[in-house]
């Protein structure tokens, strides 16, 4: 079985990047949507040049993530922050997306799917963005935001997803309310293929190293 892919996100801050270089982790995240975590392109360009002194000999992708997006913000924040994934959280269609995977070779993009008790089924959810993205990501609806919010969803939803997903070869990452002390039980029940952290790995609204490295070794040990 592959291993669980990690992204920590919400980064503003060189210092506290610093200080992560010992964690192994697939993708850090910057955010460019409203956001008390929102960096500038400038802010992101500098904590992406520190990505090369990671010192586990794997350097992590640089995930963005925007909410609606236009084509030409994205072109004109890609020339400054050189961004591996473009991470979408709002209402973007899979045309958008196809334009964006064209427009922008080389670099991947992700679709966040804010997922409740209703909604449409997660069959036909998936299938509108088979071939418009290179994986899902479902976080829990927020009526007042696009993600972030803190809170788990009903996970039981996940197999209808993962299901969907597997049937495209999307990979799918779960996000909402994660942290050290319940990324184990999502693992051991659900298998997503990527897990994705923002505020359960803070204290105080600042990223916790202590806690940044409980969470990565508690999905390790899954």
């Amino acid at each position: 079985m592959a291993e669980t892919l990690i992204k920590i996100c919400g980064l503003h801050s060189v210092e506290v990047l610093k200080s992560m270089q010992r964690i192994p982790l697939d993708y850090v995240g910057f955010v460019f949507a409203e956001s008390r975590r929102k960096v500038t392109p400038q802010q992101a360009a500098e904590m992406i040049a520190e990505l090369a002194n990671w010192e586990t000999g794997k350097t992590p992708g640089a995930a963005g993530v925007f909410v609606n997006p236009a084509a030409a913000e994205l072109r004109e924040l890609l020339q400054v922050a050189p961004l591996d994934v473009i991470q979408l959280h709002g209402g973007e269609s899979p045309e958008f997306c196809r334009e964006l995977k064209r427009s922008f070779p080389g670099v991947q993009v992700w679709k966040a799917l804010s997922v409740s008790g209703s909604g449409e089924p997660a069959a036909e959810a998936v299938a509108g963005f088979a071939g418009a993205v290179d994986a899902l990501l479902l976080d829990t609806y927020d009526p007042k935001g696009s993600g972030g919010s803190g809170k788990t969803f009903d996970w039981s939803i996940i197999p209808a997803y993962r299901q969907a997903a597997a049937r495209y070869g999307l990979p799918l990452f779960i996000a909402g309310g994660l942290h050290a002390d319940n990324v184990g039980e999502l693992l051991e029940q659900y298998a997503p293929d990527g897990v994705d952290v923002s505020s359960g790995v803070e204290t105080g609204g600042i990223k916790d190293t202590a806690k940044m490295t409980a969470f990565v070794e508690r999905v390790k040990q899954s």
